[in-house]
């Protein structure tokens, strides 16, 4: 779109940066927060709503989907009605979600709620972070956009712990309304403090590219989704969701390159770094929010570890990811990126390995071990991946790129945790029938201990419910086996990018 958000006026020293640092970081950790401190309450949910697995993750991907469909116009809505209006606005919006979340009554209501939830948090991290750049001179740009970069990474370091304290300890709902102190203090400073800017009052919307990306980010996710329970294209329905998804990006592209004011500018798909690194971006996604997914119900349902000693223990994915960052960011500038992230990949990608072999009794060392060496990966993967992608970037076309940059990181996230959770229902299912048909009461073997003799009452349920545990051990593990296959290839994409001069990679401003 050709027209940008008017930035704050610049001056030597503007007033009160330090108050609107904090308010904007605040803001930025009311939805890096969101993203991973329901993961721990989702069996706690599933109870309350008596909703199978397949469907509680809908409180995840509701969330994800609204925020990847509101994310690419964000840039617009900045411009016509004044940063300050929409930051403040979109903090209120998100707050009362909130709330309501909180007090749902049922899995639609709450499904609803993060809905709008997720709506309202997609402008929260590119304007806190557009707010910072503009506040802060140039020489202290860097500086800026690690104070920002850490305060995005306390989200995913307090979500599971916070989550699991407050679902231990009082109640799920809990995990919703502790967004309500953060938001009132976030409102009344950036109210006070920020300084306004004016929106501009005639400024064309591409009304038909967001509808045409709309539709298809909500029939992809509803395909997803829905896709278990309605054995897949067997239904109508989704066949026609896939139908609406195909059409809806198609059209979208089509528009995308033949409008003269299209939603996301063409030029920026001609830059070869930027593009390769799209792409990168979508793989990395789909491990995001997924592996943590399937992190907590493996806690709490397979190794009976209480929801608050869950929350303890993922906590170390955050420290291990957060330490990562800090050293890539100095690196970055002193070495090829490429290698960074090539290394964050194959870290992952050796984390996932191991978890393919746990069992329930695996020792929470190694499991503190695994998931920070995860985390670390993550880290070394993101800062280069955006220095990469970013320093050969037009300026002008930095803001649609950041946007572009979390629609794609956010579509990888929901499409990771609709697929990782079918393939976990699934194969637990079929595992469950296959191991389960050779187990009869004519089984000799079996009949000799008493305690899983199937002819008797106890002995079957006890049967069952060791067949159920051992298929979904295999199951967990074909679902890491699954994300191994999907982040490794990208190590090829490297290929594509070209190093980036040190100039440029000095220069370049990493987006979160």
């Amino acid at each position: 779109m050709a027209t940008q958000a008017q930035p704050i006026p610049m001056t030597d020293a503007v007033p009160h940066r330090a108050m609107i640092t904090l308010c904007a970081i605040g803001a930025t950790l009311l939805q890096s927060l969101d993203q991973t401190i329901a993961n721990v309450a989702l069996p706690y949910m599933q109870g309350s709503f008596s909703a199978s697995y397949d469907e509680i993750t809908w409180v995840l991907t509701s969330y994800i989907t609204a925020a990847a469909i509101m994310t690419a116009p964000v840039g617009w809505m900045a411009a016509r009605f004044g940063r300050k209006p929409l930051f403040v606005g979109c903090i209120i919006g998100f707050t009362i979600a909130s709330m309501l979340c909180g007090a749902a009554q049922s899995l639609a209501q709450i499904v609803g709620f993060r809905l709008l939830q997720g709506m309202c948090s997609a402008a929260l991290v590119p304007l806190s972070q557009a707010t910072l750049l503009d506040i802060y001179p140039e020489e202290r740009r860097g500086f800026a956009m690690a104070v920002w970069g850490m305060g995005v990474m306390i989200g995913p370091i307090m979500g599971p712990t916070l989550g699991g304290f407050l679902t231990e300890h009082y109640d799920w709902r809990w995990v919703f309304y502790i967004n309500l102190p953060f938001g009132i203090l976030a409102t009344v400073g950036l109210m006070i403090f920020l300084p306004s800017t004016l929106g501009v009052n005639r400024l064309r919307f591409d009304w038909l590219g967001f509808a045409m990306l709309s539709i298809g980010i909500g029939a992809l996710q509803l395909l997803l989704d829905r896709g278990e329970d309605l054995d897949w294209f067997y239904s109508k329905e989704i066949i026609i969701e896939g139908i609406l998804a195909g059409l809806g990006f198609y059209l979208f592209l089509v528009h995308l390159f033949s409008n003269r004011q299209p939603l996301l500018r063409p030029a920026l798909f001609r830059d070869r770094n930027f593009a390769t690194g799209l792409v990168m971006m979508f793989a990395v996604g789909t491990l995001l929010v997924s592996s943590l997914a399937l992190m907590t119900p493996w806690l709490q349902v397979l190794s009976n570890y209480p929801v608050e000693t869950a929350g303890m223990i993922m906590a170390p994915r955050g420290l291990g990811n957060l330490a990562s960052i800090i050293v890539a960011g100095r690196m970055s500038n002193r070495m090829d990126p490429r290698y960074l992230v090539g290394m964050g990949l194959l870290m992952v990608c050796g984390s996932y390995y191991i978890m393919t072999g746990w069992t329930p009794d695996v020792s929470q060392g190694e499991i503190i071990a695994t998931i920070m060496l995860q985390g670390a990966g993550m880290g070394l993967i993101f800062t280069p991946l955006q220095v990469l992608a970013f320093a050969t970037v037009s300026p002008v076309l930095r803001t649609e790129g950041a946007s572009l940059f979390n629609l794609l990181r956010n579509i990888g996230a929901a499409i990771g945790v609709s697929v990782t959770s079918t393939m976990l229902a699934r194969n637990t299912q079929r595992l469950h029938e296959m191991i389960g048909g050779n187990l009869t009461p004519f089984n000799r073997a079996l009949a000799a201990v008493g305690a899983f003799d199937p002819a008797t009452r106890h002995g079957a349920a006890l049967l069952d419910q060791t067949v159920s545990q051992q298929a979904q051990i295999i199951a967990y593990a074909d679902d890491y086996v699954l994300l191994i296959c999907t982040i490794l290839p990208s190590i090829l994409l490297l290929l594509f990018m070209h190093r980036p001069s040190r100039g440029s990679m000095m220069a370049a401003e990493p987006v979160e």
